[in-house]
Order: C-alpha cells, then sequence, then structure tokens
C-alpha cells in the first residue's frame, strides 16, 4: 500500500479576470471635458439641440463625478482654474453662456437648458448651486459683459426657485467686495428678479436685512445712505433705493422706540402712577 500523500493537480497559466467594478476609475475631467465639448460644437447655438445631447450624454458619461467640470463648460467654455481663468491649453467651446448674447431673452434660453437638464438628472441640483456660488466668487476673472450675465441667469434662476437663496451668500464674500465686482452683478440680479415681477417677494426674510445687506456689498469706504441710494437710483432701481430707505427709516424708529422705553423704565418702577 502506497501511504505516499498523492499531489493535486495544479492549473497553471490561467488569468482571473477582475470585474470592473472592483477596479478604481482614473478620475480624468479632460477626456469628460473633450466629450461634451465636441457634442456642443455639433450642436452649435441651437439650445433645443443643446438641451438634446446633454439629456442624451447623461446615459454614457458620468455627470455625477465630473459635475462641476460640466457646469463649467456650459458656463464658461471649459474646465475654469482657480479664479476663474481657462486654460489654452485644454479643448473648449465657443457655444456656452459667457460667448452668448447679452440680453434678458437669450439668459432665459439658457436658463431653460439648465433647468431641464437638472430636472432629468436630480442629483445635479446640488452641484449646480455650488457651481453658481463659486463662479460668483470669480467675478474679478470675468469680463464685464460676462459678470452681467451671470447676474442675469442667477436673477433668472432665483425667480424661479431653480436655486436657492443661499448662492448670493458669495457676493458678500470679503475679497469680492473689495474689489467691487459684485456690484455691477448685483444690479443685474436685481433687474432681473424686477422683470419677473417678484422682487420684494422673494425670500422676504432676507428683505428683512435688505439695508444692511446692500450696504454690505459696497467697499468700506463707500458705506453710506447717499451712496447706496444713488447707485441703486442711477442702475433703475430706485423702488430698491426707496425701500432700503424705508426700511432702515423704520429700523431707526425702532431703535429710538427701545431707547425711549429704556429711558423711562426707572420711571415706571419708582414712580407707578407717573403718567
Amino acid at each position: 500500500m502506497n501511504n505516499q500523500k498523492q499531489q493535486k493537480p495544479t492549473l497553471t497559466g490561467q488569468r482571473f479576470k477582475t470585474r470592473k467594478r472592483d477596479e478604481k476609475e482614473r478620475f480624468d475631467p479632460t477626456q469628460f471635458q473633450e466629450s461634451i465639448v465636441q457634442g456642443l460644437n455639433q450642436t452649435g447655438s441651437d439650445l433645443e439641440a443643446v438641451a438634446k445631447f446633454l439629456d442624451a450624454s447623461g446615459a454614457k458619461l458620468d455627470y455625477r463625478r465630473y459635475a462641476e467640470t460640466l457646469f463649467d463648460i456650459l458656463v464658461a467654455g471649459g474646465m475654469l482654474a482657480p479664479g476663474g481663468s481657462i486654460s489654452d491649453d485644454l479643448t473648449r467651446t465657443e457655444f456656452c453662456l459667457f460667448t452668448a448674447q447679452e440680453d434678458l431673452e437669450t439668459m432665459q434660453a439658457y436658463a431653460q437648458v439648465f433647468n431641464k437638464l437638472i430636472r432629468r438628472y436630480k442629483y445635479l441640483e446640488k452641484g449646480f448651486e455650488e457651481e453658481i456660488k463659486k463662479l460668483l466668487l470669480f467675478l474679478k476673472g470675468f469680463t464685464e459683459s460676462e459678470r452681467n450675465k451671470l447676474a442675469m441667469l442667477t436673477g433668472i434662476l432665483l425667480a424661479n426657485g431653480n436655486i436657492s437663496a443661499a448662492v448670493i451668500g458669495s457676493l458678500f464674500n470679503e475679497n469680492v467686495v473689495k474689489e467691487g465686482e459684485c456690484l455691477p452683478a448685483h444690479h443685474y440680479l436685481y433687474l432681473d428678479l424686477s422683470n419677473e415681477s417678484c422682487l420684494f417677494s422673494f425670500f422676504p426674510n432676507v428683505w428683512l436685512r435688505l439695508p444692511q445687506m446692500n450696504m454690505e456689498l459696497f467697499p468700506a469706504n463707500k458705506r453710506s445712505c447717499e451712496h447706496f441710494s444713488k447707485y441703486f437710483t442711477d442702475a433703475g432701481l430706485k423702488e430698491l433705493s426707496d425701500f432700503a430707505r424705508n426700511q432702515e427709516a423704520i429700523g431707526s424708529r425702532k431703535e429710538l422706540q427701545k431707547e425711549l422705553q429704556e429711558m423711562m423704565a426707572p420711571l415706571f418702577v419708582h414712580s407707578p402712577h407717573f403718567f
């Protein structure tokens, strides 16, 4: 009887395929940009075709992973570097928000493109708001026309409830205010809210702080009621200037009443029948 343990047969040269989901996909926004830019260049300025292209591409491209790149391209034509510049080394498209005509009708059409895209891919909603916040911080890096278009788009989106009022917090960033770049953007934003007939009904809790908020938009050496009133009146927003003045007057009266009550309080304590 052979007590020697028999050796089990082995297979040599066999390779096991790894599942794709187990492989870590390399982050490659450049390749993503090329795909989007190519499609936009083919659709051209036909925004209806652009919307259809974006709708279909979401099934093939990873919008969730490259949301920031996607919105950079749709707004500025290519991926934005910190500060708002676009690298000349990367492929870019001339069919984007910043190269479109600077008028309300065109900006409303672009707002519809973004609205359709986010309705179709709901997970892009948060990323889109973050994109608007970022773009408003980059105002200094954009041309005057680009700033105006961005402000008009933001005003339309706010008026239609497509984005939350939190995005305008970027306009109060210290560096943006210091350069004075936020004023034209704020002006156009309010104009669009006014055109949509919801200037004073929009986020009413914010309007309660309107005088203080808008004063903070000006550089420190220009924060006065006179400067504020003149700027927005000249910009065609006299109703905003008047509203802010009225709110400030109401605030002053309330402050005066509070001071009088504090001054009179001891009299009521020591002489309850004073009156």
